[in-house]
């Protein structure tokens, strides 16, 4: 009896968190792509019918756990879990051997529960492999990180994998108000009140993570003392200070965003660093996807330096799989790193020549390819295709002049080069080519 007592205190004072974790999968807010109406996983945890093995994969708070512990309180199996951050290999034989002989005496299928298997070395991932395979476990491993490059190979071709999305901020706005209501677990018995504004910027500050919107909740509900009518008023200061935020004005769909992304796109085109690393930051700040980021300077990286530094593309492509790997907040080295770069990095627009050659293909529609240049390994003998071309690499310089455009098209320049960086050597050379077209 006391122990069951102790169990409800202690049920009673988690935090508001874990207190509203779904128990159900109808209680669960967002991930309607893996678990909605319908949907493979969710058909499959209903039925009790997990046959295979399971990777979720998603940022923190977006219900990882809350998932693998739906599963647990539906099936029939036996449920087991482990913390990849305190478990060895030690831990994983004693459930195995568990298992196996659950297995044999009474026929009943162990679920095992890994969270953060990102963080089990190679080691421990292979002594979970052969019993994925005979099917003495189903595995669930639950990981912030890329399975395609923190778990092994084997583990993941047995495992199907569902990525998990972050909130959006209306599906977190329905879980505080859902914390406010519930007056079993959440705050439905105390008198709370929470402006819009302060349940907004909760949600919007949270940045997709449910775990941190209702701790910041909790922490703004459990700091702020009852007013002379004994309500817990929260306004937005209130709710600035739980989150450790201030509100900046950054609507992700409205003027501020446009705005800021053309500020840090002009500084960067006018090299300035200094410029380009404040508009970064207060990107970053305000909870603007770091996805959107890169991808703009990827597209900056070709549009605007271009051949004048061609590591530039290197340096953005290389920050957007440092993102895709690290995440935030250490990825935003990286972020900075490839904005730097691209700010001092020698410029040019050359790359736009590409929408002259579209032009021409839009105005001459589909023209013959000059006989020389097709495929000569089909129609070369009946046709001639292939006869007459010259072979860059039997002459000296390993050039060679001869038609490339069709016929329509010769004499035609799309691109040239700018003065700047690596761009002077190819103008050079261009010049040097086309000054012995000049001399045919």
């Amino acid at each position: 009896m006391f122990a069951h007592a102790r169990a409800d205190q202690i049920a009673r004072e988690a935090p508001l968190a874990a207190r509203l974790r779904p128990r159900t999968l109808d209680e669960m807010v967002g991930q309607e792509h893996i678990v909605g109406p319908g949907r493979l996983l969710r058909r499959a945890i209903e039925a009790d019918r997990l046959f295979s093995s399971i990777i979720l994969w998603g940022p923190p708070g977006t219900g990882k756990t809350t998932l693998a512990m739906i599963i647990a309180n539906r099936t029939k199996s036996h449920f087991e879990a482990l913390s990849a951050v305190l478990a060895g290999v030690a831990d994983i034989r004693r459930v195995i051997e568990e298992a196996r002989e659950r297995r044999l005496l009474h026929g009943q299928r162990t679920i095992l529960l890994v969270d953060e298997i990102h963080r089990f070395n190679k080691a421990q991932q292979d002594a979970l492999l052969p019993h994925v395979e005979d099917g003495t476990i189903i595995l669930i491993g639950a990981t912030t990180e890329n399975p395609y490059f923190e778990v092994i190979g084997p583990l993941v071709s047995r495992s199907r994998i569902f990525q998990l999305r972050p909130l959006t901020e209306e599906q977190l706005q329905v879980l505080l108000r859902r914390a406010l209501a519930d007056e079993e677990r959440g705050y439905g018995r105390r008198r709370v009140q929470v402006d819009e504004e302060a349940l907004a910027h909760l949600a919007y500050v949270a940045g997709g993570d449910a775990r941190n919107a209702l701790n910041a909740l909790e922490l703004a509900v459990e700091s702020t003392p009852p007013d002379t009518e004994g309500v817990v008023r929260i306004n937005l200061a209130a709710a600035q200070d739980s989150i450790q935020r201030r509100a900046l004005l950054y609507d992700r769909d409205g003027d501020a965003h446009y705005d800021t992304i053309s500020a840090f796109i002009k500084s960067l085109r006018g090299s300035d660093p200094d410029a380009a690393l404040y508009w970064l930051a207060r990107m970053v700040y305000s909870g603007e996807d770091p996805r959107f980021i890169v991808r703009r300077m990827i597209i900056f990286a070709s549009e605007d330096v271009g051949l004048a530094d061609p590591q530039a593309l290197v340096v953005a492509t290389a920050a957007a799989r440092a993102l895709e790997w690290v995440g935030l907040p250490e990825a935003q080295y990286a972020l900075a790193e490839a904005a730097l770069y691209l700010a001092t990095a020698p410029k040019s627009n050359s790359a736009g020549a590409y929408w002259k050659a579209l032009a021409d293909v839009e105005r001459e529609g589909i023209v013959e390819v000059p006989d020389h240049l097709k495929d000569a390994s089909r129609d070369g003998r009946a046709l001639g295709h292939g006869q007459g071309y010259k072979y860059p690499h039997d002459y000296p310089g390993h050039h060679v002049q001869q038609q490339y455009l069709p016929d329509g098209l010769q004499g035609r320049r799309y691109y040239e080069p700018g003065e700047l960086g690596y761009e002077r050597e190819i103008a050079a050379r261009l010049r040097r080519w086309r000054g012995q077209d000049r001399e045919e």
